[in-house]
């Protein structure tokens, strides 16, 4: 297979808040997946994200906890990017959008589109608080909606009905800063990017984009065909990166705008912290021969498709996203995960208590791909006990405790020839290649379907042959029949590593006396006549064999549905 080269970037989590299962399942347990999938397969990737740390909600629950800015969202920076290591999330870069290196980055795609005549300063109204003298921008406001009447819709989104909310023309207004009524409306001057103006050629490259997921193409096209609208970038508050233009004291650049670079600035940090001899535009970014895939959920649709894309085309900096495989949402027990509503489950607290291979094989066995899906407290423990446990890591520990008790001084060559030109070989190499298919086109949730599928190969063909039953007759039909599922279980082990990264480990670790990376390679492509030089000498089983996967007992999932229903 000839290389390629992947940028993959995963939703930039906002520094506001601990990280849920519906965020992990929406943007970052797929990103990680197609990385690794696409690192296996030999080619060059960069998994690039971030914490976004600018914008009001964060400014104004700083103020509520009474912590700066900077040392609030640096605190929630390190919790994501801790989070992100215990789900085994690997990022090559995981930065801030608060860093002087990002505003550098941001500063000059300003310059760049408005030298352009992309951006251009218009007058428009905005609420402005009598009493704390602030101006009132989106979070800033809080009031009743004109379209369904909630009476706590947000200045940019009504939570109930979904409208995106003129915060103009909300009534009962009240000042989240300093809860008063005394609002008033008044001039500002803001800047936009002007998208509408490259409407036509945005289009143009949409149109090459109708192998999207069905639930992105037609939802961005029924949205952009007939124009595209300008979008105010700049707000009156004091937390973000200036404006760059004289007379423009107090305005910020705001995170609709500086959010995405993110993903570009953060790709040249990395390179250069690396000492890497690669240009991050020339040889990523505005590289055609870079396949370009943004990982996000589906409330981050417009901001990938089309605000970042047309800023990216109409500066000429970037080139734009090939794929944008947005999945939708996972709820919690039927309903919307909701930390003020308390239906939330801190998914820190709960990788502690069950484990990064429990976790991330539930997750990625119910990713919202293409309709919504809701996580289940008794449906994990279902799927880990029954599926992960009692197929995978059953047979696992079966055949390797079998093979070590019998053949404590190793089993012999003898007994691994043939299975590379077998029929379950063939049946191994067709999985294998389909398995391929699937994560190549974004079927994450297939993909680890088709991994359990050959677990279950292995498991039969183990429970089939019966070795505790042919050692008392047959010693070669029971030393033929472990050393054949020895060879399942480490083909296993590779196929598993995009998705379970530490069970994969778990199980690799008994073969790392005769496999490297390469082989590994080799295998994850379904040459499996790689096998014969790997046990052209044997094999030896050196490592205590353990349980690879422990079952989640009743009590835990009780404590969580009590812990559930009493918020």
């Amino acid at each position: 297979m000839t290389q390629k080269k992947f940028l993959i970037t995963s939703a930039l989590p906002y520094a506001n808040g601990p990280i849920h299962f519906g965020h992990m399942a929406g943007a970052y347990l797929s990103g990680d997946v197609y990385n690794r999938h696409r690192k296996l397969q030999g080619h060059k990737t960069l998994f690039i994200s971030g914490s976004d740390e600018h914008g009001v909600a964060i400014m104004l629950n700083a103020k509520k906890t009474g912590e700066d800015y900077q040392e609030y969202v640096n605190k929630w920076h390190k919790e994501h990017a801790d989070l992100f290591v215990k789900y085994g999330v690997d990022f090559d870069f995981f930065g801030q959008t608060s860093a002087d290196y990002h505003e550098k980055e941001v500063v000059e795609w300003f310059k760049v589109l408005h030298d352009k005549g992309y951006i251009e300063p218009r007058d428009s109204q905005q609420l402005y608080c009598n009493d704390c003298n602030n101006h009132l921008p989106d979070r800033f406001v809080e009031g009743q909606c004109y379209k369904c009447d909630y009476e706590h819709a947000r200045g940019d989104e009504c939570p109930n009905c979904g409208e995106f909310i003129d915060p103009i023309k909300l009534t009962k207004t009240v000042c989240k800063i300093c809860g008063s009524n005394n609002i008033k409306e008044v001039t500002v001057t803001q800047y936009y990017i002007l998208l509408s103006k490259y409407h036509k050629e945005y289009r143009q490259w949409f149109a090459t984009k109708s192998d999207w997921r069905k639930t992105v193409y037609p939802y961005v096209d029924s949205l952009t065909k007939e124009n595209l609208h300008d979008r105010a970038i700049t707000r009156d508050i004091d937390w973000g990166i200036d404006v760059p233009l004289p007379n423009t004291e107090g305005k910020k650049l705001y995170v609709w705008f500086d959010a995405p670079i993110g993903y570009v600035s953060n790709t040249k940090k990395f390179l250069e912290q690396t000492n890497s001899s690669e240009d991050y535009l020339k040889d990523w970014w505005n590289n055609d021969d870079v396949e370009l895939t943004h990982f996000i959920g589906k409330d981050n649709i417009i901001f990938h498709t089309v605000i970042f894309p047309t800023m990216s085309l109409a500066s000429g900096i970037c080139k734009a996203a090939d794929q944008v495989p947005a999945n939708q949402f996972l709820n919690l027990e039927g309903k919307q995960f909701s930390k003020s509503a308390g239906h939330y489950v801190d998914a820190g607290v709960a990788i502690g208590k069950f484990g990064q291979d429990a976790l991330r094989y539930y997750l990625l066995s119910i990713l919202p791909e293409t309709t919504d899906s809701s996580f289940s407290w008794e449906q994990l423990q279902a799927k880990v006990n029954n599926e992960l446990a009692n197929n995978i890591g059953n047979f696992l520990n079966r055949c390797l405790k079998f093979t070590q008790k019998n053949w404590a001084e190793g089993m012999p060559a003898k007994y691994y020839e043939g299975f590379s030109s077998s029929e379950w070989a063939d049946k191994l190499k067709e999985d294998i290649l389909e398995l391929h298919e699937l994560v190549n086109e974004y079927s994450i949730k297939k993909g680890i379907e088709k991994v359990m599928s050959i677990g279950q190969s292995a498991n039969n063909f183990f429970s089939e042959n019966a070795p505790w039953a042919q050692i008392k007759t047959d010693v070669d039909a029971a030393g033929k029949t472990l050393a054949y599922s020895s060879i399942y279980a480490l083909c296993l082990g590779v196929v598993m590593k995009p998705f379970l990264p530490e069970l994969s480990k778990n199980i690799l670790v008994h073969f790392n006396n005769v496999l490297d990376e390469e082989m590994e390679k080799r295998i994850y492509a379904a040459d499996l006549s790689v096998l014969d030089s790997i046990f052209a000498n044997g094999h030896v089983l050196t490592q205590p064999v353990e349980a690879l996967v422990p079952k989640i007992d009743d009590s835990l999932i009780k404590e969580e549905l009590e812990a559930l229903a009493s918020k």
